[in-house]
């Protein structure tokens, strides 16, 4: 039965509360400011009609992973101050779509579409936070660079005057091991102490974006500053992850 609007806006405002609740928990079980991480709800498949629901119950920021969706919604919901993150592969020819709304692109591992981003920027006289995406992981199924060779990529980056660099993001491996799981975040905060040395001039990666509805508190553990949950506040999406996120499941 479908739950009526009233329903739902009381079901993710309760599912925020809890979430929100549990990052505080992680956080104090890290010594860390709960102020210190971010909650970026993941939208991806849930209807925009939904999105206002969820806008008014206090989802002012929205996270998808495919680019075309995030632009119909971006326009049916035009009316409301939404701050979209793009946080999916991008393919070049794409880029001049997410140029024209988006706030954030969580998903940066390729020179070509650094390049065509910051063309589509310039003509449309914005600016971007973005985040450069890593595999974790190592597996071939994922985008991302491969932690060695995150430090000569971003050594390009200062070119690209649009592109206001962040911090770093990874899928960690979908498994229930979590010391598999950490794993992945520990080679992030090494990546990002490298570069914190390595890095040109101008460029900052004090964000790192991972964890999502099934780690989101172990990656807190490790330094996560940015948490991308989905599931565990609009419920299960009606296909698996490995639908949405190669390699997973």
């Amino acid at each position: 039965m479908e739950l009526n609007a009233e329903q739902q806006f009381n079901d993710i405002q309760n599912n925020l509360t809890t979430v929100k609740q549990r990052i505080v928990d992680a956080c104090k079980k890290a010594g860390r400011d709960p102020a210190s991480v971010r909650l970026l709800p993941v939208t991806k498949t849930v209807p925009a009609e939904r999105l206002r629901i969820a806008y008014a119950a206090g989802c002012h920021e929205m996270g998808e992973n495919k680019i075309q969706e995030a632009r119909e919604k971006s326009e049916v919901l035009s009316d409301l101050n939404i701050k979209w993150a793009v946080i999916g592969h991008l393919q070049t020819n794409k880029a001049k779509y997410l140029a024209r709304f988006a706030n954030e692109f969580q998903a940066l591992d390729s020179l070509k579409v650094a390049e065509e981003l910051d063309k589509r920027l310039q003509n449309e006289g914005r600016s971007i936070d973005v985040y450069v995406q890593v595999n974790s992981s190592g597996e071939a199924s994922k985008f991302g660079l491969p932690p060695e060779g995150v430090c000569d990529f971003v050594q390009q980056l200062p070119k690209y005057s649009s592109l206001r660099i962040k911090g770093l993001m990874t899928l960690a491996i979908f498994s229930s091991d979590h010391a598999r799981v950490r794993e992945c975040f520990v080679k992030m905060r090494e990546v990002q102490a490298m570069l914190r040395q390595e890095a040109p001039d101008g460029l900052s990666f004090d964000e790192l974006s991972m964890g999502m509805s099934g780690d989101y508190e172990l990656a807190i553990e490790e330094g996560a500053t940015v948490v991308r949950v989905g599931q565990a506040i609009f419920g299960k999406r009606p296909l698996p992850d490995s639908h949405y996120w190669p390699g997973m499941g």
